[in-house]
């Protein structure tokens, strides 16, 4: 295997300085010679080398008036750079390391010295450029493996969301009564879940709210309704007393489904959200409500925020016993149910967004 010899620039106004250090370098590296500055610059704009020797103390442009013109120019910036001074002055080879520099000579060199220095700098800038590039390989792996972990996730949101779709809409094709009903719930929810994390009202318990997860957790609050029989569940008329107290059931029989849900799987945010929905929203403020008689803040802030979006909805719509209400005489309704139905907070915040709510 053929080792690649890597190329030197040897700038210098003295022509012996040429002769001499060429011979030096010649037997393991290519090497150009430049008499000036400008000729330098003439050289690299054919060829970039794997380091530059350059004098300082030339005519016309000195080394420290090079150095800065490469390092302004993005083509030549990283080309490593030694200066050669016939001077031995602290402040001189402060001033060339400063400027960029990455060592300094002092004229005459010993022959083995300088190139023991010249080798020990190029592997350092050959480790360098492996680093970068594993660097990079890093980088481009890791965000390949990110893309990949969030098209997963995607995936598996999408898959979630189509299950909890796809349960939702079981209930209502039993329940054609009450059609489309979850997704306008649903819509009212995130319109008071929206306006909650924009005011004051609940902050503590809202702040780490995810509003895309609970919208779809929403969608499972009736689907208890899934064991109801069909002779209520699509009865065309008010339901009998009985009648009502077997329909009731269907809040506790959505929490029995969900916790079965739950025992198979270890991603249960959403239906521990779920369950919360289910179970609660049919809670009245004043403790009138089913399935366990919940007053005030025991009830569950979902299921509070739940109650108003599916009585709004019950009375906006039509049914064979009723007719449908309209958006205002809803909203009044709900209004008059402050402290005894619904949660009064709740309350104002739903009079500042009812025109969403017509919408």
């Amino acid at each position: 295997m053929v080792t690649k010899r890597e190329l030197i620039i040897l700038v210098d106004d003295n022509a012996a300085n040429l002769l001499a250090g060429k011979n030096v370098l010649m037997n393991k590296y290519n090497v150009f010679t430049a008499p000036s500055a400008e000729k330098m610059f003439r050289i690299l704009e054919h060829n970039k080398p794997a380091l530059i020797l350059l004098d300082v103390d030339m005519p016309e442009m000195n080394g420290y008036e090079a150095i800065k013109i490469l390092k302004a120019k993005d083509e030549t910036k990283d080309i490593p750079v030694f200066f050669l001074t016939g001077k031995s002055n602290s402040d001189d080879e402060l001033k060339g390391l400063s400027l960029g520099a990455i060592d300094y000579i002092t004229k005459p060199f010993l022959p083995p010295l300088l190139l023991k220095r010249i080798e020990v700098h190029l592997l350092v800038e050959a480790q360098k450029h492996i680093l970068e590039a594993q660097q990079r390989e890093l980088k481009n792996f890791n965000d390949n493996l990110q893309r990949m972990v969030e098209e997963k996730t995607q995936t598996v949101m999408e898959l979630q969301n189509a299950i909890l779709k796809t349960m939702a809409d079981l209930v209502e094709f039993r329940d054609d009564i009450t059609g489309g009903h979850i997704e306008r719930t649903q819509r009212g929810v995130g319109i008071l879940l929206t306006a909650l994390q924009n005011q004051d009202f609940y902050r503590e318990q809202t702040a780490e709210w995810d509003i895309e997860l609970l919208l779809q957790s929403s969608q499972l609050h009736d689907v208890g309704k899934i064991a109801i029989s069909d002779r209520i569940l699509q009865k065309p008329g008010p339901l009998s007393d009985e009648e009502f107290e077997e329909m009731k059931k269907h809040t506790t029989f959505g929490v029995k489904v969900i916790e079965k849900i739950e025992a198979s799987t270890s991603a249960n945010d959403f239906l521990k959200y779920a369950k919360i929905f289910a179970g609660t929203h049919h809670e009245k403020w004043g403790g009138s409500g089913y399935p366990f008689g919940l007053a005030g803040t025991d009830i569950p802030l979902l299921g509070r925020i739940m109650a108003i979006a599916d009585v709004y909805d019950a009375l906006i719509s039509q049914r064979s016993y009723k007719k449908a209400f309209t958006h205002e005489e809803a909203v009044q309704i709900i209004g008059n149910g402050k402290g005894s139905h619904f949660d009064p907070s709740l309350i104002v915040l739903f009079f500042q967004v009812a025109d969403q709510f017509r919408t």
